[in-house]
């Protein structure tokens, strides 16, 4: 699904240099769900920013669902980013004078399709997250949890590869978090890759893999390998974790 070799990124200024990332190695496969963790300026933002295709890199290789991604036109990126990465951020950047139906379907009018195509696609995102009954309603008269459930939904309406969550739950209390989680692993069970980015680590433990960046490399010493838990699994049931 996404595979990174040798990725590195620098920010030049006129006095510094800041290595961003650093030869930095990841394959994730299809329908798996990866939570990448590890300090401010770690390099997480970076590699999220890449793998959206919104960030150039330095050197090394990229390759998404099989496409070498290096030295892509600026248009091509558009189109590939629409059509395959979904985005789910912290702040929702929802629209406030949009209703939901109409913010889930901004990026819909970037494609080559339909107002037919589009509603169906709206509806059954909406229905998706729960929230089929507020699709006239302003971001403002919603709950945090709620927006974050529409953020998701208009991930979700483009039918994405793959999800790129930046703390999704970052904003949200403790029992919305848990919430929107149990959303995201629903659609992951679906079918659906997802990379989040976050602090929470009883969150990053509920993920297939955890994945420790530092100094912007993935870290040998807290690189996990764990399978997902169903309900006919207990926690002591995990694999023994293993290095990638």
């Amino acid at each position: 699904m996404l595979k990174m070799s040798n990725i590195s990124k620098i920010f030049r200024t006129r006095l510094i240099e800041t290595h961003a990332l650093r030869s930095f190695n990841l394959t994730v496969n299809d329908g798996e769900f990866i939570a990448v963790t590890g300090p401010s300026g770690s390099g997480k933002t970076t590699f999220l920013n890449i793998a959206g295709l919104l960030e150039d890199f330095d050197t090394g290789q990229y390759m998404l669902d099989g496409e070498d991604i290096s030295g892509l036109p600026d248009k091509s990126r558009s189109k590939l980013r629409n059509e395959k990465i979904g985005f789910i951020f912290q702040s929702f950047n929802l629209i406030p004078d949009l209703n939901i139906f109409d913010n889930v379907d901004v990026p819909l009018r970037y494609r080559d399709m339909g107002a037919g195509e589009r509603k169906d696609r709206i509806e059954s995102a909406l229905e998706n997250v729960g929230l089929s009954s507020r699709a006239k309603h302003l971001p403002a008269e919603l709950s945090g949890g709620q927006q974050q459930r529409v953020a998701i939904a208009r991930a979700l309406a483009g039918s994405p590869r793959f999800l790129l969550a930046d703390e999704p739950t970052g904003n949200l209390d403790s029992l919305m978090a848990r919430q929107v989680m149990e959303l995201l692993e629903s659609i992951n069970d679906q079918g659906v890759t997802i990379i989040m980015v976050t602090h929470d680590p009883e969150l990053a433990r509920r993920a297939h893999r955890n994945i420790y960046l530092l100094d912007g490399q993935i870290s040998d010493l807290e690189e996990v390998t764990q399978l997902p838990l169903n309900q006919n699994q207990s926690q002591s049931q995990r694999a023994d974790h293993a290095a990638i």
